[in-house]
């Protein structure tokens, strides 16, 4: 996907050139780090990453979901790790179930805030005089080392767990301890580490109900922010593909084996895997923004979504999530040896996009919910 092809205005074409760019130049140095440099996450805010999902009325451009997954899958295909942390640029809409008076003090600088969380495990809170007395250590931090506002899960009586979501805290970034131990096999850049909170006191009104409604009314924080969570990682996975087919694409057409076989593109079961990868890669990618622009549209109209159009977010960006996977791993096997060497791209985009539908919001549990939605039947409670 081109620049070209992300269809809104308010992306500055110039600065997602530099980060892409960048992305694609520095994959390397943000794997052997193991996090994206802060001058690159600069080039997220310049590109309108952070803004994108923010309420007009803070400075933001409040995008059609289907333009900001576009503007993910896009800096995916540059360098997985990268997308994924600009993925969470989505969290406003978490966010927006903030009070509005939080809200503009947020966003009093500006809609450019770059957040990350860590839910889980979430940690006991202590009520004191002020708000929650805030302690623990979470994992999965993607993109902490980058972030200015950070937000924890926390279990505190009378708060979420009546709903059976959890609560989450949000503090300034300064308030938070990085423990650098993300060493992982793909997506290493995400920086996903351990964050440490000790005796931090939060006031109430900087906590909020993960996937609680919004306070804001516009169509886009009444978009459902469980699959829209999902759906910002799994178009990660398909920028990930869609890397891995081009760059494949690219080099098999005029590789020789050095036994003296057939030059790669011109083996049949090469020419026939390939094209049935492209199909399945286009096919997910069809149905994942089919369904998004389907519920966005119900929302424009001022009409709620039901269960089943929310299952089917969940099943579109299950499916996507395992399909790039899938593509990514007919790409390794199509390359032969071309694909096993350390710093291969065949390998790096198979890494990446293996990493996607681990993440419990896309994990095999979802086809079995989506599944006795379609039969009418009940299903995992909180789900979709």
């Amino acid at each position: 996907m081109s620049v070209a092809d992300i269809s809104m205005k308010q992306v500055d074409a110039q600065a997602l050139d530099r980060l892409l760019a960048a992305a694609r130049a520095r994959h390397e140095e943000f794997s052997a780090q193991t996090h994206i440099s802060a001058d690159v996450v600069q080039l997220m805010k310049q590109a309108g990453v952070y803004r994108a999902m923010v309420a007009k009325r803070f400075g933001g451009d409040e995008l059609h979901p289907s333009d900001f997954l576009r503007l993910i899958e896009t800096i995916s295909e540059a360098d997985g790790a990268t997308g994924w942390v600009a993925s969470f640029g989505f969290s406003a809409v978490y966010l927006s179930s903030l009070p509005l008076a939080t809200l503009e003090a947020m966003y009093a600088d500006g809609p450019d805030v770059v957040f990350a969380g860590g839910i889980f495990p979430p940690q006991p809170a202590r009520r004191v005089d002020g708000g929650l007395e805030v302690s623990g250590r979470w994992s999965w931090g993607s993109g902490c080392r980058g972030a200015e506002v950070i937000g924890v899960g926390v279990k505190a009586e009378g708060a979420g767990a009546a709903v059976g979501l959890p609560l989450i805290a949000v503090m300034p970034a300064s308030r938070v301890q990085i423990v650098d131990n993300w060493d992982v096999i793909g997506m290493r850049g995400t920086g996903s580490h351990d964050m440490v909170v000790d005796r931090v006191v939060v006031p109430d009104e900087w906590t909020f109900i993960r996937g609680g409604p919004s306070i804001l009314e516009t169509p886009l924080y009444r978009y459902p922010s469980m699959p829209l969570a999902a759906q910002v990682l799994a178009v990660v996975g398909l920028g990930v593909a869609r890397a891995s087919l081009d760059y494949f694409t690219g080099f098999a057409g005029g590789r020789s084996s050095i036994t003296g076989a057939p030059v790669l593109g011109t083996r049949s079961y090469v020419q026939t895997d390939l094209a049935k990868a492209e199909a399945k890669l286009r096919s997910a990618r069809a149905f994942l923004y089919e369904i998004t622009d389907q519920a966005f549209d119900l929302l424009r109209a001022d009409e709620a979504l039901d269960v089943a159009t929310c299952s089917l977010l969940r099943l579109a960006a299950t499916n996507a999530a395992h399909v790039s996977t899938e593509v990514t791993q007919t790409v390794y096997r199509l390359s032969g040896t071309a694909g096993i060497t350390t710093g291969s791209p065949v390998a790096r985009h198979m890494q990446d996009a293996m990493i996607v539908p681990q993440h419990a919001f896309l994990a095999d549990s979802i086809w079995q919910n989506a599944g006795k939605i379609l039969l009418g039947m009940e299903t995992t409670p909180g789900f979709p």
